[in-house]
């Protein structure tokens, strides 16, 4: 009998601990939004560390044979090892997932805070990109709420996650530019706080995390799967799903992915329309595997929202009804992504893999609609000003490493060797201010302008190369109950800037880093993990953006540092983590009076966090937690809003999604999510700020079979109170939060 080790894994009887002391005082109100939302998650804590005890104590006792009993025939257990990317209790999540040159690790084993969300998750969430999964339920992950935008907007740890930045199979500038629609990927992993040792610099310059995408591979089981969807109120689409297997050992794979959506969304005149084709082959040899994904996408809204600022002097007026569309809605984004990427993985020895993986990617991108929206006074009325922009932009990225592990007397060692390179080359058109298309409305009742000829002369030339190479090593100690790592890499980054009317080059700038990094895990029982780590990361220097008086100006690449200690508790089915943190960074400024983009002031984020996962009870499954961050500015430009916190951030989050399989009806779940946020300051000198608020989401999904076919119906309301609120968008002060949406789905297996 063979039998595969479930996520019940440890029979430990330690204690989580009785409490968690905070390094802040809650206010009244946000106390009771938090206490609220994550009543259930704590106390199914002890009920399921109960459970599990007593599933051990079970396990344990066997009744004794009688010394005159046959004797029995022989059964033979084999054990089988939980693959770090196998899914945990209840499905949502992996064990555990990449974790940059160091390679896939369950979560117990990584020194780090990272979580990794699964197909099925995706599917469930009916999510239409990434933001829509990684910041449901995680409170370390904020995002504004505004829907519509002409890109995605989140951010982790309290600091800015450029979708630039994610990366696909551990390679940069592979995904789409702007937004990703999830259908092709298998599971989307968060790795929190930098990583510049782990997977090189990202090019965008987030600090705070990095998202990596995994595609999707076909499984040994053939798979036809087509999904029809709905949302509010006129927005209909399909999703075909096919992976086939084939040869003697099924080593050949084929997965294809067809996504589309078109049609009102719920924000009245604001139209969505995504394509998205991938296709995933895979060869699987007894030492090697060898894979090449390829794919194209188009994202367009008509009716862009790109959000309102405020006069001097204007108080923030109270919010329009929840589905107003504050901009043009003749305006329009598209950005059309098309990208392939090929890896191989080989095993030189029971001790020694290689791999390889090289990506090209393109993108083309047209926004026409506003770049200013400024209200004028209390009444409502503001003032537009219509932008034209653009850019084509070619990537080319490449990732070799190798990996090991020798041992030295009573110490283990696990090494990886990592070199990356990336590239890109980036045309800038457009203009940001259109003669005579400036008009004035009021956000109560907005009345558009008619829309103006797309006139984009081409404004800048970049080029942007970025190259690494990575060592680190894993030290276990005391039989793995002790593990260091140690590793640094050394990066260099070059970067030409070049003359529009010459072609030739106007600036460059030749600069290289050592980031070291350090982490400590300790295994103090089977079920706690303790850990800790200094990281260094390195960003690209920022680029004046086109807004400013020195658009296109480029700065110096800066390193950012993070300081964490953490606990992770796995009680089998439901699992927690907590951390501490303190993350510094170099930040930008723009001046309000000449508008010009600097770069030398710094933000320390300080913060804690404790998050949760897994079926604490039968029938149940819970993921949220709490997150605290203080994002203060250290320094800054002329010593100005010294000590004041970064704007369009919440300083408290809760989040808690909740599954419960109703007993009486087979194969029906209802579900439920709540997110309540703090305030968030919309102004640099912190005098005024956008309120907190707290959302809820309900839903039901009922698995079935029509005629003999499984299907799975899912049905969903998200912010159920259509309550209006402000979010701070990229690029403006206020956006509105997504009004009551309506999402429904039916998939069929064939």
């Amino acid at each position: 009998m063979t039998h595969r080790r479930s996520h019940q894994r440890y029979a430990s009887t330690a204690q989580p601990p009785a409490h968690l002391s905070l390094p802040f005082a809650l206010k009244p109100g946000a106390a009771m939004r938090i206490a609220l939302l994550l009543g259930l998650a704590v106390g199914a804590a002890p009920l399921a560390l109960a459970q599990t005890a007593a599933a051990g104590d079970a396990a344990g006792t066997r009744k004794s044979a009688p010394q005159d009993a046959a004797t029995m025939a022989t059964v033979t257990v084999q054990g089988q090892a939980i693959s770090a990317t196998d899914a945990y209790a209840g499905g949502q999540v992996a064990s555990g997932g990449r974790v940059g040159l160091l390679g896939d690790k369950d979560f117990m084993e990584t020194p780090f805070s990272t979580i990794s969300y699964t197909d099925k998750f995706i599917a469930d969430r009916q999510a239409q990109n990434i933001a829509d999964v990684i910041a449901a339920t995680d409170p370390t992950v904020f995002s504004n709420g505004v829907t519509g935008a002409w890109s995605e907007n989140y951010s982790i740890r309290g600091f800015g996650s450029g979708t630039s930045d994610m990366t696909v199979g551990g390679l940069f500038g592979m995904a789409p530019y702007y937004r990703t629609s999830p259908e092709m990927f298998e599971r989307v992993e968060v790795l929190k706080g930098p990583s510049a040792l782990l997977n090189g610099m990202p090019p965008g310059g987030s600090v705070g995390g990095t998202v990596n995408l995994v595609p999707k591979r076909a499984g040994d089981t053939p798979l036809t799967r087509v999904t029809a969807s709905y949302m509010s109120d006129a927005q209909f689409g399909g999703h075909l799903d096919v992976g086939r297997r084939w040869g003697e050992n099924k080593q050949f794979g084929l997965r294809f992915n067809g996504a589309y959506r078109d049609g009102e969304g719920a924000v009245k005149r604001q139209d969505k329309k995504v394509h998205l084709a991938s296709l995933g082959l895979d060869w699987r040899g007894e030492r090697s595997r060898l894979s090449l994904d390829m794919y194209t996408s188009t994202d367009r809204v008509d009716g862009v929202t790109r959000g309102i600022s405020l006069a001097p002097g204007v108080a923030i007026p109270r919010p329009p009804k929840a589905d107003t569309l504050l901009n043009p809605d003749w305006s329009f984004v598209e950005t059309k992504d098309k990208g392939i990427i090929a890896r191989g993985d080989f095993d030189l020895s029971e001790n020694l893999q290689a791999y390889a993986a090289f990506g090209a990617s393109k993108t083309d991108y047209k926004y026409n609609g506003a770049s200013i929206g400024q209200v004028l006074n209390a009444a409502g009325y503001y003032r537009t000003i219509i932008g034209q922009l653009g850019f084509d932009v070619e990537k080319k990225a490449a990732d070799l490493g190798l990996k090991g592990k020798f041992k030295t007397g009573g110490i283990s060692h696990q090494w990886a060797l990592n070199a990356t390179h990336y590239q890109h080359h980036q045309d800038d058109y457009g203009r940001r201010s259109v003669p005579s298309a400036e008009w004035t409305t009021n956000i109560y009742n907005p009345v558009w302008n008619t829309a103006p000829v797309l006139v984009l002369p081409h404004i800048a030339k970049t080029k942007v190369r970025l190259s690494s190479v990575g060592l680190a090593d894993t030290l276990s100690f005391a039989q793995d109950t002790v593990q260091l790592t140690l590793g640094a890499r050394h990066q260099r980054v070059l970067s030409d800037a070049f003359s529009v009317a010459t072609g030739a080059r106007t600036s460059r700038y030749d600069e290289s880093a050592v980031t070291p990094a350090a982490a400590l895990l300790f295994k103090a029982t089977k079920r706690i993990s303790l850990y800790a780590n200094y990281v260094e990361g390195l960003s690209q220097g920022a680029t004046a953006p086109m807004t400013a008086a020195n658009a296109g100006e480029i700065f110096a690449p800066y390193k950012t540092k993070q300081k964490e200690i953490g606990l992770k508790l796995d009680l089998g089915e439901f699992a927690h983590t907590a951390s501490l943190y303190e993350i510094k960074r170099p930040s930008s400024y723009t001046d309000p009076v000449t508008n010009i983009f600097s770069f030398g002031g710094e933000q320390r984020n300080r913060g804690v966090e404790w998050s949760f996962f897994g079926t604490p009870l039968r029938n149940v499954r819970l993921m949220g937690g709490v997150a605290y961050v203080d994002p203060k500015l250290t320094r800054s430009a002329g010593g100005v809003n010294e000590g004041k916190i970064a704007t369009g951030l919440p300083k408290l989050q809760g989040k808690l999604g909740a599954e419960w399989d109703v007993p009486t009806v087979q194969g029906m779940a209802l579900t439920a999510n709540a997110t309540s946020v703090s305030k968030q300051y919309i102004s640099a000198d912190n005098s005024m700020a956008a309120g907190g608020h707290t959302v809820f989401d309900l839903g039901a999904r009922y698995v079935t079979k029509a005629a003999g076919k499984p299907l799975t119906l899912r049905a969903s309301v998200n912010n159920v109170t259509n309550k209006a609120y402000w979010g701070m968008p990229l690029l403006a002060s206020l956006g509105l939060g997504a009004p009551r949406t309506v999402q429904l789905s039916a998939t069929m297996d064939f």
